[in-house]
């Protein structure tokens, strides 16, 4: 038997290929700088390997009118995949922000000074955070179970290592094992479930499920995709399986939980869409209410549990939760219009997750401990900016103006209204109703809370971070933005999802 060498389309594979190129450069060229140097160089070429990525994307995406399939019929060239690599780079990109002056004075979590060799790990986090990235632009090209498990696998291990990166807090550290012990679980689920379906159908690709579904084992098809839609959930952090995602969020790197905040929602998301309308499009009827049942169970837990939360990065954790059934109506809907909505959606919602958690990091840097409401007292007055913009943040998670989430959600809720689930527009808007109060009152403590009186730091004020505040100007602009420039971002969503087909 010859073997016979597969046809490998090395332009599909680019933004992947950039984006892991450069994480080994990082990696192997910057451990042996001197420990002055290691942080400029690594922000620096991690930036670039992220950018060159999203625009290698970009370029994709512009000629790349009709999809096809590569790698041996594994992996997508499409719109789709290239939108959601554009947006999980641009997550990175502002992450690299965030975390530039992370770690210039560590401390463990009583606000001592951690250990002088703890400086030296900036070149493993964005070594870490280009093979994340990777990971997820590999991810959501996927058109068969093997390399969903692959993409999936390679960016869950980075993120579980980053989560605990900072090892001299035990916070880090416990967040990490939390991560390591729940999204395992998750992973495990899904596999369970993806040979539950290859079983039934005796294939691994989405379309060949799609043909053979009519003459598969319909118990082990069903209970195949029942589990995969569980394992996507633990990475979208949708309830009830969002239990690791308060105190993972909470005990992370704030940067790193900015960057999974926005990233594993879009990488997940996307991926999501793409497997059920795909492969599964004969049991349209199950996952449509499934996710249905889902996007409400997220809502009611998300929006009640983030009334009642004090620590910031907590409340902003159930924020997501409740987000997640936002983002799961669109998709729930089954049809054209939802899939554009879920695309623009993200734009925005990733855009103010990352820099709503750089505000609470900016925070975290002045007082050297977890921002709360209490001590969030008067930062509104002293980071006018930073207010602010935080401010603009919580009224774009409400879906009101000035932010793109307003037109998200009134697409979210459009596309759940055409496929005729009024029950579910409705249920969505006392979501929103019930976020108004814990939102709100993020605002209030920053400018109605008195500032708590606190001993002025040695040597004066924090150092300026120009790096974080670019951060937070970057993600103000592509807010406002979604909105001021919907008509044309609308236009390239329905380009993005012009290679599916929706059942309804």
């Amino acid at each position: 038997m010859d073997f016979r060498t597969p046809d490998i389309d090395w332009a599909a594979l680019a933004p992947v290929l950039v984006l892991m190129g450069t994480s080994a450069f990082v990696l192997l060229v910057g451990v042996f700088l001197p420990r002055g140097a290691r942080r400029g160089f690594s922000a620096t070429f991690t930036a670039l390997g992220l950018l060159c990525a999203a625009i290698a994307a970009g370029i994709l995406f512009a000629q790349d009118e009709t999809a096809s399939l590569t790698l041996r019929e594994s992996i997508w060239r499409d719109r789709l995949a290239e939108m959601a690599q554009i947006l999980v780079c641009g997550a990175g990109l502002l992450a690299v922000g965030v975390s530039y002056w992370e770690r210039r004075a560590p401390v463990d979590d009583d606000g001592t000074e951690a250990p002088a060799d703890e400086h030296e790990r900036i070149v493993e986090l964005y070594a870490l955070l280009l093979a994340a990235v990777g990971g997820m632009a590999f991810f959501v090209q996927a058109d068969n179970l093997m390399a969903l498990f692959l993409g999936l696998e390679w960016f869950s291990i980075a993120l579980y290592i980053l989560t605990a990166i900072s090892v001299h807090r035990l916070s880090s550290l416990e967040a990490g094992l939390k991560y390591l012990i729940v999204g395992s679980f998750g992973s495990a689920i899904l596999l369970f479930g993806s040979a539950f379906v290859y079983g039934a159908t005796g294939a691994l690709e989405f379309r060949a499920i799609a043909e053979a579904s009519g003459d598969a084992e319909r118990l082990f098809l069903v209970a195949g995709l029942a589990l995969i839609l569980v394992g996507l959930a633990f990475k979208m952090s949708a309830a009830p399986f969002h239990m690791w995602t308060p105190d993972v969020y909470q005990g992370a790197p704030t940067s790193i939980t900015a960057f999974m905040a926005a990233a594993t929602k879009v990488a997940a998301l996307v991926l999501t869409m793409r497997v059920l309308t795909t492969a599964f499009p004969g049991e349209e009827e199950l996952w449509t209410w499934g996710l249905a049942g889902i996007a409400c169970v997220s809502l009611v837990w998300g929006n009640l549990a983030a009334l009642v939360q004090t620590d910031v990065k907590r409340l902003l954790a159930y924020s997501s939760v409740s987000h997640a059934g936002f983002l799961l109506m669109p998709i729930a809907a089954g049809n054209e219009l939802g899939g554009r909505a879920l695309l623009f959606y993200l734009v925005s919602y990733a855009a103010m997750s990352v820099g709503s958690f750089a505000i609470v990091a900016a925070r975290e840097r002045e007082l050297r401990r977890p921002v709360t409401l209490e001590n969030l007292g008067g930062f509104g007055w002293e980071r006018p900016f930073y207010g602010v913009t935080m401010a603009v943040f919580m009224f774009g998670f409400i879906g009101l103006p000035p932010a793109g989430l307003f037109l998200g959600k009134f697409y979210a809720f459009a596309a759940a209204y055409e496929r005729g689930w009024t029950w579910l527009v409705i249920v969505g808007v006392l979501g929103t109703v019930i976020s108004i109060y814990y939102y709100l009152g993020v605002i209030a403590a920053m400018y109605m809370r008195p500032a708590e009186a606190r001993v002025a730091p040695a040597g004066g004020s924090p150092p300026r971070d120009l790096p974080l505040a670019t951060t937070v100007f970057l993600a103000l602009i592509v807010t406002v933005g979604s909105l001021v420039a919907a008509d044309p971002l609308i236009d390239l969503m329905r380009d993005a999802v012009a290679s599916l087909t929706f059942p309804h």
